[in-house]
């Protein structure tokens, strides 16, 4: 008897718990202070109809009751969601970090909440990201495309859906689209320019796959550069990797086993770099005196290396990732804007 006395007492405690903690309703605020509902929403939304004294007592109200907005109500009545998507391939790379930091201020600034996913550069799985976004009905998508990505025909997709895209860093070689990237040939210039001025004669670029755009970039660039330099263009000279550690490696050997090895390599970025540093010490080579380095990206890390590559090339990537959150939440607050294609113009730090 005691026991189920207790237990309803329990019970009525908890149900009195769930009463006090309950978000209140606009009705319950408009009851309280003996005013219509449409006045407490008006007071809450700060409507120039509703006096300063009004909209201060209802706002108190609203704090003493725990009232919270209901979200859904407004985006079914804003048709917006209040949220933008984000793809890229690694959240791990720390040049998609930077990037991630300028977009979620640029979100915070419109007072947006940033979704996130990362394709692994997997078509299938960026695909599938692409469609739970668009099927949560997100006002804007920012995207760096997978470097296996070939099959854009979600760009139509969710225009047709009245979601805009804006690209970045690894873009679409399309016209009439909203991307923002980096000029990789100013820093590809002063980086043969470097290794010309410092007397090297034999200079090869480690590049990435072809089916990505930026190896086609990085590849026109170098044979620009080599050019103007009026250095021999040997096609031997360009090694293509599929990016990963085994492939870097393959792309060391190729290069310790070429008759006129290159004493100078630009490779497609930081990550590449590393394990061709690793894999030309582990031959003998001494960095830096038989062999040199110049790498797209310069990531933080190099800092703390006691014998990092000669020289970086910046590509911005925060002031990329800004500029794209900006423009895309231009488009979100009208559609009718011309397309924009925003270029960085890369830098050699040395």
């Amino acid at each position: 008897m005691i026991r189920d006395i207790k237990a309803l007492f329990l019970y009525k405690a908890l149900g009195f718990m769930n009463k006090v903690n309950k978000p209140a309703t606009i009705k319950e605020i408009a009851k309280k202070l003996k005013i219509s509902p449409s006045t407490v929403s008006r007071a809450l939304n700060d409507h120039p109809s509703i006096g300063l004294v009004t909209t201060m007592r209802v706002k108190k109200m609203a704090e003493e009751l725990n009232y919270e907005p209901n979200q859904t109500a407004i985006f079914f009545k804003q048709r917006k969601t209040f949220t933008i998507a984000v793809i890229l391939p690694s959240l791990s790379e720390p040049f998609f970090s930077f990037a991630i930091s300028e977009i979620e201020n640029v979100a915070s600034e419109h007072r947006y909440t940033v979704l996130m996913g990362q394709s692994l550069d997997d078509p299938d799985r960026e695909e599938q990201i692409l469609k739970t976004f668009k099927n949560h009905r997100v006002d804007g998508i920012l995207m760096s495309i997978g470097k296996k990505t070939t099959n854009l025909e979600f760009i139509e997709k969710l225009e047709s859906s009245g979601i805009p895209i804006v690209f970045f860093d690894c873009v679409p070689s399309l016209p009439n689209i909203n991307k923002v990237q980096s000029d990789l040939s100013t820093g590809m210039n002063e980086a043969v320019d470097a290794f010309v001025a410092r007397g090297h004669k034999v200079i090869a670029l480690v590049n990435g796959p072809k089916t990505l755009p930026a190896s086609e970039d990085r590849k026109v660039a170098y044979l620009s550069a080599m050019k103007r330099n009026g250095m021999d263009i040997l096609e031997k000279n360009i090694i293509e990797t599929d990016l990963s550690t085994e492939g870097n490696e393959k792309a060391m050997d190729h290069i310790f086993a070429m008759s006129e090895r290159p004493s100078a390599i630009i490779s497609f970025n930081d990550f590449v770099t590393l394990d061709l540093m690793k894999a030309a010490r582990q031959k003998g080579l001494v960095l830096n005196q038989d062999i040199f380095f110049i790498s797209y990206a310069n990531y933080p890390l190099w800092q703390y290396m006691e014998n990092p590559p000669m020289g970086r090339i910046e590509q911005f990537p925060g002031m990329q990732a800004r500029k794209a959150a900006e423009i895309l939440f231009e488009r979100i607050d009208n559609t009718e804007i011309v397309d924009q294609q925003i270029v960085f113009k890369s830098r050699l730090v040395m």
